[in-house]
């Protein structure tokens, strides 16, 4: 029980700390839940920060077609056969205080879970191509048209200017862009679930300042956000599937952006795993 509350603190679920302990331990995460829900080990509901932050179901608003057209639409994506449409990377921003400038641009990888944490200097349609630009320019044309050929997004005003993110710093298109129909961000599932992982990490309302992320900051979060053994994967971690998949290409991404495999008992998912990181480089914590 001290086990899996040391895990629970860590920001691990259940399911992960289930299958990463099952060596020591046998058990179902139902019954963890349970135990948790019953107050074992002096747990409760509260240490679960998924749970006791659901909110009632809503009735899901009407789809919306997207304003770029029926040709990049959602239902023109979805027209697209079954196998290039799994091995599409989702597409979105992330947000830290109203009064910041720089934002989070994440592409995730929808056949190993994986999902990169660019910063941006700013919420534009020229930022998110430069970083396209970048992660095209470390990778080579057919590298990145490997990885992310393929792009489903949103209809946010940082993706609005579809040219510029399509074509190739070099020459020719790199990409093929298709949007959620508005206000439809189920569409892209598993970006969003994904973000419920990043939030753990750099949870909104807790002060963050997103304008005093560094690069290294980013290569921490992507680090322990894609470490986490997964259910879906069979226990295994998006950064160990990344680079199964996708072989020297994958292995050229997480060295481009500095991104390393987090042993499960050095895996922490609340903002410390950046905050120890930067004491050791002699910065200040994100939450001051």
């Amino acid at each position: 029980m001290a086990t899996i509350r040391s895990d629970i603190a860590r920001g691990l679920s259940p399911a992960q700390i289930c299958h990463a302990r099952s060596q020591r331990f046998r058990v179902d995460p139902s019954t963890v839940y349970r135990w948790i829900a019953a107050g074992y080990g002096g747990m409760s509901n509260v240490d679960l920060r998924r749970k006791v932050g659901y909110r009632p179901r809503r009735r899901a608003a009407p789809s919306v077609p997207t304003s770029h057209g029926p040709q990049r639409s959602y239902a023109a994506f979805a027209s697209l056969p079954g196998d290039r449409r799994g091995a599409a990377c989702e597409m979105d921003t992330v947000l830290g205080r109203s009064r910041d400038t720089r934002c989070i641009l994440t592409l995730y990888l929808r056949p190993c879970r994986f999902q990169l944490c660019l910063l941006l200097p700013e919420k534009t349609s020229s930022a998110v191509a430069a970083a396209l630009d970048d992660l095209e320019t470390g990778l080579g044309r057919h590298g990145f048209e490997k990885l992310f050929g393929l792009i489903l997004t949103d209809n946010g005003t940082e993706f609005a200017d579809t040219g510029s993110l399509e074509r190739s710093s070099t020459s020719g298109r790199r990409t093929q862009v298709y949007y959620c129909d508005v206000r439809q961000s189920q569409q892209k599932a598993g970006c969003e679930r994904n973000h419920a992982e990043l939030r753990k990490i750099l949870p909104k309302g807790r002060g963050i300042a997103f304008d005093g992320l560094t690069g290294r900051d980013m290569s921490v979060l992507m680090s322990h956000l894609n470490s986490q053994p997964r259910p879906s994967l069979m226990g295994n971690t998006p950064l160990s599937t990344l680079r199964d998949m996708a072989g020297p290409t994958g292995a050229e991404l997480l060295d481009l952006y500095g991104v390393r495999e987090v042993p499960f008992d050095e895996l922490v998912m609340t903002p410390a795993a950046i905050d120890r990181d930067r004491a050791e480089r002699g910065l200040p914590p994100l939450i001051g």
